[in-house]
């Protein structure tokens, strides 16, 4: 598929709660494309975050892409829900639903985008079944559930894994990397064939986010 300019995702999961309706309206005053909702369950990943009502909240306040990341158990209880709160992108964990086809067909049929995510321990093999009917793929290069932490080496492998398949099979997924991604990693992702970096503190503790945006996507060429 055809590169474009790297989408980057901040994620509200790192923005001041107090001030979310401002925060969310910072996303796109700095060129940023997709605001990244983080949704935890406290059993799915050892913290708790927000449900659809505040996605149904923040949605008057920006047109950008929101790109709801459902790291809950059984996600297939939610997604309607999540669909009508706002949500463009819904994406599930391979490993927390059972029936992965029904639950990707159900975001569909809710009139969203459908994405998959994996965690660090989890293989590209174990969701070869299900490429040809998801619109993203979310590659956690963090272990979920926090904020703030370091990217792990290993995970890299997956996205030029998926890359890979995507230019053999004329797959159209985009490829989106979430955990450890700043200025300093950046470039290997989009080397590896990323289209969409999300971005917790690395973004959110910049006083000039519009620089930090324009300086991601240079260093994505680099």
């Amino acid at each position: 598929m055809e590169k474009t300019s790297l989408i980057i995702a901040p994620s509200m999961l790192s923005s001041d709660f107090s001030r979310t309706a401002e925060e969310v309206e910072s996303i796109k005053a700095s060129g940023a494309q997709w605001v990244h909702l983080d949704v935890m369950d406290g059993r799915f990943v050892p913290n708790i975050t927000f449900g659809p009502k505040f996605i149904k909240d923040l949605r008057p306040h920006s047109d950008l892409v929101f790109d709801t990341h459902l790291m809950v158990d059984e996600p297939e209880r939610f997604i309607t829900h999540f669909a009508q709160s706002g949500s463009d992108h819904i994406t599930v964990h391979a490993e927390a639903t059972v029936h992965l086809h029904r639950t990707l067909q159900m975001i569909r049929d809710c009139g969203c985008k459908a994405g998959v995510s994996l965690i660090p321990s989890s293989s590209v093999s174990s969701i070869l079944p299900i490429l040809d009917m998801v619109d993203l793929i979310l590659i956690m290069t963090v272990n979920p559930g926090f904020g703030g932490q370091s990217l792990i080496p290993s995970t890299l492998e997956k996205i030029g894994e998926l890359a890979s398949i995507r230019e053999k099979k004329g797959y159209k997924y985009l490829i989106s990397v979430d955990g450890g991604i700043n200025l300093s990693t950046v470039a290997t992702i989009a080397k590896l064939g990323a289209d969409v970096a999300v971005c917790g503190s690395a973004f959110f503790c910049e006083q000039d986010r519009a620089a930090f945006v324009r300086a991601m996507k240079e260093q994505a060429k680099a």
